[in-house]
């Protein structure tokens, strides 16, 4: 009898053991991120922020008392490899959890995968992709609010609005990509509804590196107002090529995303000035956590040839981590069903603010701003920490300077 009481022990500590073990099984989140290829200066922001998540997360005992893991591959940004990954991720790493991916052109590959699995997501910097899909369990950290593909270039044609005399023709250049046209058609919206007059509307071929023919077209339409829509590499492309030949339309900018990224905008200088974006976090906001994040985030960055300030995006990376991390805890679960109630019925506290969902997955609120470069200097980084180059022009309640119009006066 003995022998069969030990032997009963010896199994039921090796079951318990067992069942430790399964229970200390990390959680796996899986995501793309573009770590190479034409968004890469930004993904690789936002994974620096993923991975902070994941260490504060763990350093307080993990989800459900698992540790996390993340799992992740480069989808190189580009789209055609997004579905592949996101299959993988579910299917062969079969993770607990997905974010992601980053950039509306990768999102809208990702969700036919995602929605066929009924998965739920926290996509980064994605605009209303969800507009084609209508997913119940999609969720966007992008702070557009309910004006959807509107927010992008509100700000900017209510600033075109407001000047005296007021400019009436616009032209509106985008890339022949999703984040682009989306972008787009909200620019073409807004500017109607302003009482604009749209005399020139295209896009280009996202391979394009020669802007000049381009530029020249719409020099040659003589717009009051010009609105881009571009990528980081176009940004560029554009930018330059709208100095050398000297366009100077009274209002200049748009959604250019490669000038949310301090290297690019410290590489083109004073050729900045005068232009109007849009942003969705500035030096000015002030929400709880930011700065010690953004702290954390430049200490990391050093050395790895990336933006070193990191507003742009490091932010909503980690938001989408905090989001994610409160839901699974709030439902003590994994299960898309119980998260994807729980985003749509709680407000999330992050380090970009509160965060509540609509029907839609998008926010209940916008947080997206404008701002002007002015006066800015050749080379200097630094010069972007503090927003004094770059002050607030839209919405009042955000405002810190003035706007100079035309856009030729930014430049003298």
């Amino acid at each position: 009898m003995p022998k069969v009481r030990f032997a009963f022990v010896a199994v039921l500590g090796f079951l318990l053991a067992l069942t430790l073990a399964a229970s200390a099984a990390p959680i796996k989140v899986g995501f793309s991120m573009a770590l190479t290829g034409g968004v890469a200066q930004n993904g690789k922001q936002l994974l620096i922020a993923l991975e902070l998540w994941r260490d504060d997360v763990n350093a307080k005992g993990g989800l459900l008392g698992r540790p996390v893991e993340l799992v992740y591959y480069d989808d190189q940004s580009n789209p055609t490899n997004v579905p592949g990954i996101y299959t993988k991720l579910i299917t062969v790493d079969k993770v607990d959890l997905l974010l992601g991916p980053y950039a509306t052109n990768m999102v809208a590959a990702a969700m036919p995968v995602i929605m066929e699995n009924k998965k739920v997501t926290i996509s980064m910097m994605a605009v209303s992709v969800n507009r084609h899909f209508n997913y119940p369990r999609y969720f966007s950290m992008l702070s557009l609010g309910p004006d959807g593909v509107k927010a992008f270039s509100r700000g900017f044609f209510d600033l075109a609005a407001a000047q005296k005399p007021k400019p009436e023709t616009v032209a509106i250049l985008s890339g022949d990509a999703e984040f682009a046209k989306t972008s787009a058609d909200g620019a073409r919206a807004n500017a109607i509804a302003d009482g604009f007059k749209i005399i020139y509307d295209k896009s280009y071929p996202p391979p394009t590196t020669d802007f000049a023919p381009t530029v020249r077209a719409i020099q040659a339409a003589n717009p009051d107002v010009v609105f881009v829509a571009a990528y980081p590499p176009d940004t560029v492309g554009i930018v330059r090529a709208a100095n050398e030949i000297g366009l100077k339309p009274k209002m200049f900018g748009g959604t250019m995303i490669g000038l949310l990224i301090t290297p690019i905008k410290a590489q083109l200088g004073p050729i900045l000035d005068g232009l109007v974006i849009m942003e969705s976090f500035v030096p000015s906001f002030n929400f709880p956590g930011d700065a010690e994040l953004l702290k954390r985030y430049r200490a990391a960055a050093t050395g790895q040839k990336i933006d070193p300030l990191g507003y742009g995006f490091v932010p909503f990376g980690y938001a989408a981590g905090q989001v994610l991390a409160q839901a699974v805890e709030g439902t003590k679960s994994t299960d898309p069903d119980k998260l994807a109630a729980y985003l749509h019925s709680h407000t999330f506290p992050t380090v970009v603010g509160d965060v509540t969902y609509g029907k839609d997955g998008e926010w209940t609120e916008g947080r997206t701003v404008f701002t002007q470069f002015q006066h800015v200097k050749p080379g200097d980084a630094e010069q972007f920490a503090n927003g004094a180059v770059q002050p607030i022009l839209w919405p009042p309640k955000y405002k810190t300077g003035t706007m100079i119009y035309p856009y030729a006066d930014a430049r003298k």
